[in-house]
C-alpha cells in the first residue's frame, strides 16, 4: 500500500516524460487555449513561458519530451502545440468520471462547464442522503452510492471524484479502486491509502489558503506601514498561533 505516491515517469505512450512536467502541461494548454482564442497562430518560448509561470528554458525543455522544438526566430504553432499537449495528456478522447459526495462542492464541479471542453464527461454523481438522492443536479440524477460498482461498469467510469466527508472518503476510495478505478482526485481533507498502480490527486483548499496566508503575512511584515494591531497572536483551542489575529478554525488547526 502507499499513500499518494506519484511515479517519478509516466508509462504508456507518453513513457520517458518526467512527473514534473506531466504536471506543467495543463498549465501550458490553459495558456495556449488563451493565445488561441485571442487568434495568435504562433508563439514565442518567452511568451508562452510569461503566459504559463515559468521560465523559457524549462519550458522548452517541457515540450522537447513532446518532441516540440518550436522554430527560431517564429516559435511554436499554437493550434499544432494544442494538439501534441492535449495527445500526450489523453485528452483526444472522453473520460467518463464519476462524483461521490452531492454536497455543495460535489454540485459546484458537476456544474463546472469546463470539464465537458476538456474532454471529460460526468457519467454519474452518487450521494447516501435521502434527501439528495433523486434529485437532479446539471442535468444528472443523483444515485444512491449503492450504486457505485454497477454504474462504473456500466459507464466505463475512468476516473472517480471523491467530494465527501472524510470520514467516508476511504471507504469510498476503496470501493471505487475494487470496482476498477485507477485514477482518482480526492477533495476530502485527508490522506488515501490506495495499492500499486492507482494514482490520486489530492486537492486540499485549506492548505491552498495557509500557503497564501503566509505568503500575505511575509509581505505585510515587510511593510514598513502595516496596519496597527495586525499579527497579534490568536488562541486556538488553548494555545497561541503566532501572527493570527482570529481564532482559527480547528480543522485548520490541526493542520497548522
Amino acid at each position: 500500500m502507499h499513500s499518494n505516491v506519484m511515479p517519478p515517469e509516466i508509462s504508456g505512450p507518453s513513457a520517458g516524460i518526467p512527473e514534473a512536467t506531466v504536471a506543467r502541461l495543463p498549465v501550458y494548454l490553459r495558456a495556449l487555449y488563451g493565445l488561441a482564442e485571442r487568434g495568435i497562430s504562433t508563439v514565442a518560448s518567452e511568451e508562452l513561458a510569461a503566459a504559463a509561470g515559468v521560465n523559457s528554458a524549462k519550458l522548452r525543455k517541457d515540450l522537447s519530451h513532446l518532441g516540440s522544438y518550436g522554430i527560431r526566430g517564429v516559435g511554436y504553432d499554437v493550434d499544432y502545440l494544442v494538439y501534441q499537449v492535449s495527445r500526450t495528456l489523453g485528452l483526444n478522447q472522453d473520460w467518463p468520471v464519476v462524483i461521490v459526495g452531492a454536497g455543495n462542492l460535489g454540485r459546484a464541479l458537476a456544474n463546472y462547464g469546463g470539464f465537458v471542453s476538456r474532454g471529460f464527461t460526468i457519467s454519474a454523481m452518487l450521494d447516501s442522503d435521502p434527501a439528495i438522492v433523486g434529485s437532479s443536479i446539471a442535468r444528472l440524477t443523483v444515485r444512491h452510492v449503492d450504486e457505485l460498482e454497477a454504474l462504473v461498469a456500466r459507464e466505463k467510469v475512468a476516473i472517480g471524484v471523491i467530494a465527501t466527508p472524510a470520514g467516508s472518503a476511504q471507504g469510498v476510495c476503496d470501493r471505487l479502486v475494487a470496482a476498477g478505478v485507477t485514477s482518482i482526485l480526492n477533495f476530502a481533507p485527508l490522506v488515501l491509502n490506495v495499492p500499486e498502480g492507482v494514482d490520486v490527486r489530492k486537492v486540499d483548499l485549506s492548505i491552498e489558503l495557509q500557503i497564501l496566508a503566509f505568503h500575505a503575512q511575509r509581505r505585510s511584515a515587510a511593510r514598513p506601514d502595516a496596519e496597527p494591531g495586525r499579527g497579534r497572536p490568536g488562541r486556538v483551542n488553548g494555545r497561541h498561533l503566532a501572527g493570527s489575529s482570529a481564532p482559527v478554525p480547528p480543522e485548520l488547526a490541526a493542520q497548522a
